[in-house]
């Protein structure tokens, strides 16, 4: 998996306006929570689905930016935590042992 590092509040403008014509998703990981680290290990282990960028933020290191995305897309903060965003709008959120490429690569396709 060729992970984009999300690192910038431009970068997080970006994502929206890419979201307009291809699906983002951002983890948010801590890479101090074994957790976070299963979630992360476990979707790199799978197939990404096509159409879709995939962020990774450090939470850790960035968490004013980690906040200002839960503020953005009125959802509560959590780790790990991924969001599916499309046209602008977290179509799909999901945290911890939720988290999987199945359910991911579903969501996606019924946000198309």
């Amino acid at each position: 998996m060729d992970w984009i590092n999300l690192e910038s509040s431009t970068q997080l403008a970006r994502i929206v306006e890419l979201s307009e014509t291809r699906a983002q998703l951002i983890f948010k990981h801590s890479t101090r929570c074994a957790v976070s680290d299963l979630a992360k290990s476990r979707l790199e282990r799978k197939e990404a689905p096509s159409g879709v960028d995939f962020y990774y933020l450090d939470l850790i290191r960035e968490r004013a930016l980690s906040d200002q995305i839960a503020t953005y897309f009125q959802v509560a903060h959590e780790s790990p935590q991924v969001l599916l965003i499309v046209k602008g709008t977290c179509v799909y959120k999901e945290s911890h042992n939720g988290i999987n490429m199945a359910e991911i690569a579903e969501q996606t396709q019924l946000a198309r």
